[in-house]
This record gives structure tokens, C-alpha cells and sequence, in this order.
């Protein structure tokens, strides 16, 4: 595995294995340089290709690969075991399917072999498994999703006490660069007033009613999501996307690649 590849420093049982690329490792050229897992940002297809094929020789199969929106849908493919044809139905509705890539911001496990990933740039990848090794999941939450519920979606789908579930978040845009306005402000606080505390001023408002810019910290946002729905073992955290050259930024630049964050369960 190339040694600036992140992987998880959380107490996740031994079968649960998980990683999060960086931009080193591959043969991607130019913005894209040089690990883009991604094909939807306009790199080249067999430069994606290749890039795939070495992230694949770390995992026992394909991912799942998603077609993200920024959503909070869940994609539980297959179904959980017992609850397969003419079985209970999952209690979240399954990703639409786009090919072979559902329609959704995160996707649960709960078989041996199957690896989730999510793609992010600046967004939150958070990982999930609980404490036996039994259910993991991948969830992609920048504030879009985080507003929206993809966490506790994802907790939801893994069918699991929470205070059973573990996660882990990799590295995202961080507190210090990761700008936002009064409405991405004003929204989080009204769902959960306690959503202050992660958002500080940036720049003041001006006279003219101009709206005030808020420096934002998905990091703590996400924490306080888990929490209300009684998921307390929140491990990583803290690297910031935006500020170091290890990662790929879209807010640094716009035209750039894609991370991997990826989880599986022997």
C-alpha cells in the first residue's frame, strides 16, 4: 500500500479492515495527479482505469462505487442476511441503480467480502462498523449531507444498537478554510441549537445587511449528528483537505481528483 495512505487509528474488531487514499499512488496526470479513483471528473478513463486496478490489489473485490449527490439515500445491496427474496424488506429503501452505481451518499455491508468506498474532495467520508465485526458502511457528508441526515441514515440502515457503532472520519476541508454563510449557519442551528459551537466568525457582517461569513467544522457538525442518535465512539478527525498538498481540494482547485475512503469485513 503506498506509505502516505491514511489508515483508520480506531479500536474496530480485527476483521474490520478500512483505508483512505491520498493523491499519491497512481498514474493520473496533470490536476488529477496522481491517485484519482473518480471517473466523473474528467480524467482520463484509462488513467481511472489503472488507478482502480491498484486500489483493487488492497481489497477482496470491487467496492461498490456510488453516484454521489449529496444526499442522505442509502444503498443496502445486497439485502441483509435474512431479509433477502421474499424475506423482511430493509428498512430503508434501496439506492436507485445507474448501472452498476446506486443512487446514493452511503452504502452498509453486512457480508464477508464486500468493500463500500465513498469519493470525496473537501466532504466528509466517515466509516462505520460495530463493536462484533457483523455491519459496515461508508458515508460521503459534506454540509449538504450532513444537513440532510446521511449519517443518521447510515446508522439507521446498519441495523445495530448504536452505542454498538464505531466510526471513523477521514480527512476532510477543516475548520480553518472550510468558509460558509448565514444560511449554512442558520439551518444547522435550527435543527440543533448546540450546532453553534462549530461555526466562528470569519468575516463580520457589513452595514449595508450584507450577510456575515462563518468558518465552519464538519468534524465537529458531524459529531454532534452522531451523538443525538446515541453513536458516542467517534475516532479521527483533524486533517484538513484544503491546506495539505496530500489530498485533493475542490475548493483549492476545482478541477482535481477524488479520495477513497474504503471498508470491508472478512
Amino acid at each position: 500500500m503506498p506509505p502516505d495512505w491514511i489508515t483508520p487509528d480506531w479500536p474496530a474488531p480485527a476483521n474490520v479492515h478500512a483505508f483512505m487514499t491520498t493523491r499519491g499512488g497512481g498514474v493520473s496526470q496533470g490536476p488529477y495527479s496522481s491517485f484519482n479513483p473518480a471517473s466523473h471528473v474528467d480524467d482520463d478513463p484509462a488513467a481511472v482505469a489503472e488507478n482502480r486496478r491498484l486500489l483493487r490489489q488492497w481489497l477482496p473485490d470491487e467496492p461498490l462505487w456510488l453516484n454521489q449527490v449529496h444526499g442522505c439515500d442509502v444503498a443496502i445491496l445486497p439485502s441483509p442476511p435474512g431479509r433477502g427474496a421474499g424475506g423482511e424488506k430493509p428498512t430503508l429503501t434501496e439506492g436507485k441503480t445507474d448501472s452498476f452505481s446506486p443512487t446514493a451518499d452511503a452504502a452498509v455491508a453486512f457480508h464477508p467480502g464486500e468493500a463500500r468506498a465513498v469519493l470525496t474532495a473537501d466532504c466528509l467520508p466517515v466509516l462505520f462498523c460495530d463493536v462484533t465485526g457483523s455491519v459496515v458502511a461508508a458515508a460521503h457528508a459534506g454540509w449538504r449531507g450532513l444537513f440532510s441526515g446521511v449519517l443518521e441514515a447510515t446508522v439507521a440502515a446498519m441495523a445495530v444498537p448504536p452505542e454498538n457503532i464505531l466510526a471513523w472520519m477521514g480527512a476532510a476541508i477543516g475548520p480553518e478554510a472550510f468558509e460558509v454563510g448565514d444560511e449554512v449557519r442558520d439551518a444547522f442551528v435550527s435543527r440543533h441549537a448546540l450546532a453553534g459551537i462549530a461555526f466562528r466568525p470569519a468575516l463580520p457582517g457589513t452595514l449595508d445587511g450584507a450577510p456575515r461569513k462563518w468558518l465552519a467544522d464538519l468534524y465537529a457538525l458531524a459529531r454532534i449528528r452522531l451523538a443525538t442518535v446515541g453513536v458516542s465512539q467517534v475516532h479521527g478527525g483533524g486533517l484538513c483537505t484544503f491546506n495539505d498538498p496530500r489530498f485533493f481540494s475542490y475548493r483549492r482547485a476545482s478541477r482535481t481528483g477524488r479520495m477513497a475512503s474504503v471498508i470491508w469485513r472478512d
